[in-house]
């Protein structure tokens, strides 16, 4: 059995960051992540942040990315690639398949921040090929330089699917249009303008109908919705499209915290079951922490702050990190974070934290 002080379970920005917060104050950091390549969704994100310079406002991405994989490797974290935690069990023991083999490995904290996965929404011919969620399209886009179709319809109007949408143009698709049940745009502005400059009609309150085609997607059909979201017969429209991208929320990846034991709550703002955890990212399993879309669905640069949190709980707890230092880079931190949890959305998300907590407070 290979013992660790911590692993990280993803080496996305959560992952990175709780590792670079910890191995800097000395802590041996071991990161596993299932893919090929580390980072996670920064390097599908080729555009700019924004906000303020600590949240690296003007910086896409992919250098977001490089810059964390690169001080990681300089701290000495070990990235272990092609990596599968297969679960959490007592003591803070894991199966980890890397590559063909099966490890045991125990450690004495763990950060799970294995992100996120897509939602979808069934409707008939759903399981035609070109239905694919917007991740997929962006990946395939920004990673692999292959444009998913020629013409698409994206579902969605929240900040993935109009920073996607954009995304395509980019790609050289065309975007027949935008999408959304709901009957206001979702997104930032900010994103939603630069799609709706290039012509792409938003139709609010219009959900889909139907997907049609041979053997992969010819035409979709939408229809419109009322206040209390039944269609309006007689409303349908339908565009000539080869892909359909369905970009309706995500739901944490929270399989592996859940099999660990950790207390686990319902909150729908958050994205679903969210594990409960304290202000340092801890869940009811000592030495089980948190960070990034498993703990919530938020921004990337949201993620970010919660790896640091967490890293640098866990260098604390460890002894690593005295308990005034903490204290004083922990608010700093706190400090950040409270410049992305504002406005409705974000006050939303700050009450349910709060709620997390007070779950973990009995």
């Amino acid at each position: 059995m290979r013992r660790c002080e911590m692993v990280s379970i993803g080496a996305g920005p959560a992952g990175l960051a709780g590792a670079i917060e910890a191995a800097r104050n000395g802590v041996e950091v071991v990161a596993f992540d299932e893919n090929e390549r580390p980072g996670g969704q920064l390097f599908k994100q080729i555009h700019k942040f924004f906000g303020s310079s600590v949240h690296q406002a003007g910086v896409r991405g992919f250098n977001i990315g490089n810059s964390l994989l690169d001080e990681a490797r300089k701290l000495g974290v070990e990235v272990s690639l092609k990596s599968v935690v297969l679960g959490i069990y007592e003591n803070n023991v894991m199966n980890v398949m890397i590559r063909d083999k099966i490890e045991q490995v125990k450690a004495e904290r763990i950060l799970v921040a294995t992100g996120a996965s897509e939602n979808m929404i069934p409707f008939p011919g759903w399981t035609l090929p070109g239905v694919i969620g917007a991740g997929a399209a962006q990946t395939m886009a920004n990673l692999h330089g292959i444009r998913p179709g020629k013409r698409l319809l994206m579902v969605g109007s929240g900040n993935v699917g109009v920073v996607v949408a954009y995304q395509m143009l980019q790609a050289g698709c065309e975007v027949a249009a935008v999408i959304d049940a709901a009957p206001k745009i979702g997104g930032y502005g900010v994103h939603a303008a630069k799609v709706a400059r290039h012509g792409v009609p938003f139709l609010m309150s219009h959900t889909m109908k139907g997907a049609h085609g041979k053997e992969k997607v010819e035409k979709a059909t939408i229809i419109q919705v009322d206040e209390k979201w039944k269609p309006i017969p007689g409303t349908e429209k339908s565009f000539d499209v080869d892909t359909i991208c369905i970009a309706v929320g995500l739901n944490p990846m929270n399989k592996l915290v859940r099999m660990s034991g950790c207390k686990t709550v319902y909150v729908p703002v958050l994205g679903g079951l969210i594990p409960a955890h304290n202000p340092n990212q801890e869940t009811s399993i000592p030495g089980v922490y948190v960070a990034g879309d498993v703990s919530g669905i938020e921004e990337a640069s949201t993620a970010i702050i919660e790896g640091r949190i967490a890293g640098l709980a866990i260098a604390n707890s460890l002894d690593y990190l005295d308990e005034g230092p903490f204290i004083e880079q922990r608010n700093q931190q706190f400090q950040n974070m409270e410049g992305l949890r504002s406005g409705s959305h974000g006050d939303a998300r700050s009450k349910a934290k709060e709620y997390l907590n007070a779950v973990m407070k009995g």
